[in-house]
Parts: structure tokens; sequence; C-alpha cells
């Protein structure tokens, strides 16, 4: 009986960006649409949700951008069709799947993102990175602070 309750909740906390998915990007790099390659996170980590950090193969690009179709870049999940549960109870779903390309110093490679992104990237950080940086500037606050609106 309790395993069928686990299971339920396990269920409630997979996003479901996984190989092959494809993805818009909501930034201003030049990219259109991203097509996810791996889930950064561990040998065995098979779904990527908001906030994660995903590495992509570029499908469509808009004429004289910078990116190039075909390029292998990184990525920030900032929006799911997916809903996730916050803290509260509550949850928050999104039209689109969209990313924000971003470096290997985690910061965004645009100086504009577009759409609204989910409040769940404040909170994130990885492993290893989290020990240089100072008390505030956990998570992807540059992101947030480019975004016109935070849901």
């Amino acid at each position: 009986m309790t395993r069928g309750i686990n299971k339920l909740a396990k269920s409630d906390r997979i996003a479901m960006i996984q190989m092959q998915t494809r993805l818009n990007v909501a930034d201003n790099t030049g990219a259109k649409e991203l097509m996810c390659v791996k889930v950064l996170g561990g040998s065995r980590k098979r779904f990527a949700g908001l906030g994660d950090i995903i590495v992509c193969s570029v499908k469509s690009v808009i004429p004289g951008s910078n990116i190039k179709k075909g390029a292998v870049v990184k990525a920030v999940i900032v929006r799911t069709k997916k809903s996730a549960r916050r803290e509260d109870g509550s949850y928050v779903r999104f039209d689109s799947n969209a990313a924000v390309l971003i470096d290997n110093n985690r910061n965004p490679i645009g100086t504009r993102v577009f759409g609204a992104v989910a409040r769940e990237l404040r909170g994130r950080e990885s492993k290893g990175k989290a020990k240089g940086k100072a008390k505030g500037e956990e998570g992807f606050v540059k992101i947030i602070s480019l975004a016109n609106e935070v849901v």
C-alpha cells in the first residue's frame, strides 16, 4: 500500500526534460531551438527540471547570429510544461519548455531574457560551484535580474 503512495509522490517530482527533448530559447543569443543531449548532475540523472543545467545541440538559429547551428552549448531550464510543486503546496506550469544559454561560469550568454522565468532559479546551486560564491549569489540571480517577469 505505501509503495503506491511513494510512486505517486515520485511522479510529482519528475520534470520531463530528458534526452532528445526540444526546447525554445528564451534569450537573445540568436538560437531559436535546442535539443537536450545530456542532463548534468550525475551518471544516472535522467530528467531535468527548473534550474537544472543541460547540454544541448542548437537546432535552429536566426540569420547572422554568433551561435551556429549544430553548436553544443550549456543551458539552464527556465520554463517547463510539466508542473513543478513548490514548498507551499502550489504548482507552477508554463505553456512551453524554454532554456537560457549559459557559459562555463554559469553566466547567461545573452543580454536579455524573454518571457517569464520561474522563481526556483534563485535557490538552485550546483555542488562545488557554491564554495567560491558570496552568500547572496546562489543560483541564477543574473538570469532572474534580466527577466521581465518572475513567476
